[in-house]
């Protein structure tokens, strides 16, 4: 009995303790932050920031990037707990932050954040509110957010000029209906493009190191959002490789970028790249008016000195900052795969494959079975025919 009284009174023999009240008192605090963000109060979001270190009744930080983000339009904006840690009047704090843009979200972009917190006469304020570990930065940490609306379109830039960001919004608003006249209207329809001051400021919203994308004009990035529908994406430009392109060049990247948008949904870890890019670039290429041997000039160089490759690309074929002339050629060749569906089985029968492969539960016989249900044809009969289409159209 003695011994037992003595569990209950060290309460730790269960392993069990009672949950830190703190944790809710700093939830709620969070919850104000966020509908301070929504509404536009400055007062009340002010009133959830510490008072800086030096003691000179600045507030931390936040405030800044609270000013940054007044022409974001937000439908959503909320932070939910996911980990807490306190020595007295201090804590630290994971939390996940998930936000949509009004009427271009179907889900929210999740962005996992680390905050220190003080408390101050029993009430707790933020101090600082950063990206956790190697997450991504966002545009509004950047400077101040800039937005321009187009028709089918909105682009949002840090430290551009309006009117560069409304010749994005351009070349956008002619990318959405050129894919949705290939890929059908499966999608929202509309696109968000982040336009960042520079190539280093684009890896930090890709949370990667910038030199990955130095030659690299835009990429896509989509989050799921664990809802299960189509997913937040963001098409974010290199603005210094972007910058260097001529008129055809830079409408081709936006329209590619804005197929991986279209595509998102069916983009599954079962679908390749060769597909995935190629079906990109096909329908960037699709009303460009241009031969195969312009729009694929290394795979060109390659068939015609004999050295036409002997299976489709492999995804380690893709991957940025190796060799140049080899991602050429990766792209390229699955261009072209994507180019033989259509020419051979028609537009409807490549989109539907793509959604075949995407469809699949596991990468491993995803291609294969929707060779034979949705063409009729078997992995080592379609890349003999690639092979040949590569010798006709580059030959």
């Amino acid at each position: 009995m003695a011994a037992a009284l003595a569990c209950v009174l060290l309460a730790g023999c269960s392993g069990n303790r009672a949950p830190d009240p703190a944790r809710a008192d700093v939830q709620r605090v969070l919850d104000r932050r966020a509908e301070a963000v929504l509404e536009r109060d400055e007062g009340v979001y002010r009133g959830t920031e510490a008072v800086t270190a030096e003691g000179d009744g600045q507030r931390a930080t936040g405030m800044a990037e609270f000013a940054n983000l007044e022409d974001l339009p937000l439908a959503s904006w909320t932070y939910r707990l996911t980990g807490f840690h306190r020595s007295g009047d201090r804590a630290t704090a994971e939390a996940e932050l998930r936000y949509r843009i009004r009427g271009y979200d179907r889900a929210p972009v999740t962005a996992a954040r680390a905050l220190v917190l003080t408390r101050d006469g029993g009430t707790w304020y933020v101090a600082s509110d950063e990206p956790a570990g190697k997450a991504a930065e966002q545009l509004w940490e950047q400077g101040t957010v800039q937005a321009v609306r187009g028709r089918h379109s909105l682009v949002l830039g840090a430290g551009r000029t309006d009117a560069e960001l409304r010749g994005y919004a351009e070349a956008a608003d002619r990318a959405v209906p050129e894919v949705s006249e290939a890929w059908g209207d499966d999608w929202a329809g509309r696109v968000v493009v982040l336009v960042p001051r520079s190539l280093d400021d684009m890896g930090g919203l890709l949370g990667a190191p910038a030199s990955r994308y130095r030659g690299i004009a835009a990429v896509t990035t989509g989050e799921t959002g664990g809802s299960g529908r189509a997913p937040a994406d963001r098409i974010v430009v290199n603005p210094d490789a972007y910058g260097v392109l001529g008129d055809f060049g830079a409408q081709v990247v936006l329209t590619h970028e804005t197929a991986h948008v279209a595509t998102r949904a069916h983009t599954t870890a079962a679908t390749p790249l060769w597909l995935s890019e190629g079906y990109a670039d096909w329908a960037g290429y699709r009303s460009a008016g241009r031969g195969a041997g312009d729009l694929a000039p290394e795979l060109r160089r390659e068939v015609r000195e004999g050295r036409v490759p002997d299976a489709l690309p492999e995804d380690a074929d893709f991957a940025f900052g190796g060799d140049a002339t080899g991602l050429a050629v990766a792209y390229e060749g699955g261009w072209l795969a994507c180019l033989m569906i259509a020419d051979r089985w028609g537009e409807d029968r490549l989109n539907a494959f793509y959604k075949a492969v995407g469809g699949h539960e596991k990468r491993a016989g995803a291609v294969e079975e929707a060779l034979r249900d949705v063409l009729g044809t078997t992995p080592k009969r379609f890349t003999r025919e690639w092979r040949e289409y590569l010798r006709s159209r580059l030959g």
